[in-house]
Parts: structure tokens; sequence; C-alpha cells
């Protein structure tokens, strides 16, 4: 297995072991084993097509897994239980009626639990949890808003107010700017690594953005189907490795903003 090495008190957040997953009759994910450590940025490269979103959706728990085995927080992924809230997710297309009626303030206050890890409707400290998220992303002013009339950057900043607005240890990003044009991209993306400093959030993201990628993360896993390699981006992103990964048209997926 090609385990991510513990240094100095970091420990495992995720611990994935021979991970396989079906899309119906196709093997989407072969195999794959990986570690996720404390306060790390990782990235989750590959080509269309390559398994990235399954990887994911098998790591929350909302598709099966063939094989193999999934641990957060020192947990199998079935026995999660109140820990589950520790997870923030931002999904590439966040799909939904835009007729309904469903404030700013009201999506962001989905993702709030209280102590008792229930959702609940009347804590008194849930509006200033809030109001405090929307201001961190610069989304206070949005707040009366139907989600509806948000924008491609503005709804990005929303979801990013959801997994704010309690303590969160696991944020999970599928493509989190897609939609969102090149500067769009890189003020959200200058945002979120601020907020992961203050957080100490553990990130793993998907990304097509291999200059992002290479000026941001910590860690690359290179997937196409397999877990082609693991990294520093400055060894999973050499060309030979981006060879292996995407193919001969690899440079298709070099971006600079």
């Amino acid at each position: 297995m090609n385990y991510l090495k513990v240094t100095s008190n970091k420990y495992p957040i995720l611990k994935v072991e021979n991970l396989t997953v079906y899309q119906g009759n196709y093997l989407a994910v072969r195999d794959v084993s990986f570690e996720l450590i404390s306060g790390t940025d990782t990235a989750i490269v590959g080509p269309n097509g390559a398994g990235k979103s399954t990887l994911v959706q098998a790591l929350l728990g909302t598709i099966p897994r063939a094989a193999g085995k999934v641990e957060i927080f020192d947990r199998p992924l079935e026995h999660l239980g109140r820990l589950c809230h520790q997870i923030g997710y931002m999904p590439q297309n966040f799909i939904f009626d835009r007729s309904f009626p469903i404030s700013v303030s009201e999506l962001v206050g989905l993702g709030y639990v209280d102590g008792r890890g229930v959702r609940s409707q009347r804590d008194e400290g849930k509006k200033a949890a809030i109001d405090r998220a929307l201001k961190r992303v610069d989304g206070y002013h949005l707040r009366r808003q139907p989600i509806g009339s948000l924008s491609g950057g503005e709804l990005k900043r929303v979801l990013l107010a959801y997994c704010l607005v309690m303590p969160r240890q696991l944020l999970i990003l599928d493509e989190a700017f897609a939609g969102v044009d090149a500067q769009g991209a890189a003020d959200f993306y200058t945002l979120l690594n601020e907020l992961k400093q203050q957080e100490n959030w553990t990130v793993l993201q998907i990304s097509h953005d291999l200059d992002m990628v290479n000026r941001h993360c910590d860690r690359v896993l290179c997937l196409n189907q397999s877990l082609i390699c693991t990294g520093t981006p400055e060894i999973a992103l050499s060309p030979q490795n981006l060879l292996a990964t995407y193919g001969p048209n690899y440079s298709r997926y070099h971006h600079r903003h």
C-alpha cells in the first residue's frame, strides 16, 4: 500500500485501504489506498473519467464500495455517528430548483448542528453563527437573497459559509471552482487558503487546475482508475507522472491564471 507518511504531531484523518468501486458494471476505482494527514491540503488529479468523483462519493458513503475499507477520524465510515458533522462537502454542481423559496441565511443554517448533534431550528446561537460565517466569506450582504438569484461565484461563497457555520475538521471539495471564471477561482482559492489556516482544516479536493495544485497543495494523488502515484506536487506533477496519469494529452489540463 502506498500510504502517506505521518510526521511530527500530524495524524491520519482519513484512511483508505484497497478501495474498489463500480459504477454499474464499470470498474471506476480499483484497489486504491492512501492516508490523509491532519492539516494538509491534498489534491486528486486525473483525466475525465478517471474515477475522481466516484472516489469522493465512496468516501462520503453516498455510493457503495465493492471492496476495501474507509476510516475517518479513526472510525469505520459506517460508524461515524455525530462525527459526520465534522465533514464539510462542496459538490462540483449544486443542483437545485432556482424557484425554491429559500434564502441564503436559511441555506447556510442547514449546516448548523447544536451541541447534541441536532440540526436545531431555534438555537439562540444559530443566527449569530450564520451571520459570522457569511461575513467571513464576504457574503453577509447576500443573507436575505433567494439562492436562485446568486451568481456562480456567489453560490460558491455561500456553500463555503455552509461549511463554516460550525467547526469542522475535514473539508472535501469536488471541483469547487467549476463554473467560475479564472479571476473568480483565484479569489475563491485565496479565501479558501486563508480559512483553512484559520480553521486548521484538512482538505481533500478534486482539481483540474494543475498550476493551482502546484502552488497551494501539500500532497497530490494522481488517479486514473487506480492510484498512479502520490507525493508532493514537485514529485507527483513531474512530466513522467503526468504522462502516466493523463496519457499523451496531459498538457491540455495545464492552466494558467
